[in-house]
């Protein structure tokens, strides 16, 4: 899966245990400019390596696998964890989808009454 978007955040690489380290980036993905949704995405152990060029602010697609797991807790109760780990991420010249170009809207008054479709 990928997605473009902008660079929100990009965390540190934290090491979360002795053999697995990780780094978190947030990238503001704009579907709709009203309502902006922030995305996190986890880069583990040698892909962590891949936002050391990223700053805030640019302009990326990221490439991510979807995955999920369950987990039981003492009590018994299963729950399901989801996360996107990302696995490259491209520099995108130009703008986001904040500012997609759509065609013009269309003038049906000024088309002429002599069509012969049946609707």
């Amino acid at each position: 899966m990928d997605i473009k978007g902008k660079v929100h955040e990009v965390s540190a690489t934290m090491q979360v245990t002795d053999s697995l380290k990780k780094r978190e980036l947030i990238l503001e993905y704009i579907e709709n400019p009203q309502y902006p949704e922030y995305i996190k995405f986890e880069a583990i152990q040698d892909r962590c390596n891949l936002l050391d060029s990223v700053k805030v602010g640019d302009n990326v697609e990221v490439a991510f696998n979807l995955k999920g797991r369950p987990w039981t807790d003492k009590t018994g109760k299963k729950t399901y964890f989801n996360s996107l780990q990302l696995w490259r991420i491209t520099p995108v010249g130009g703008a986001t989808g904040a500012t997609t170009e759509y065609a013009a809207p269309v003038d049906l008054s000024a088309a002429p009454d002599d069509d012969d479709l049946p609707f």
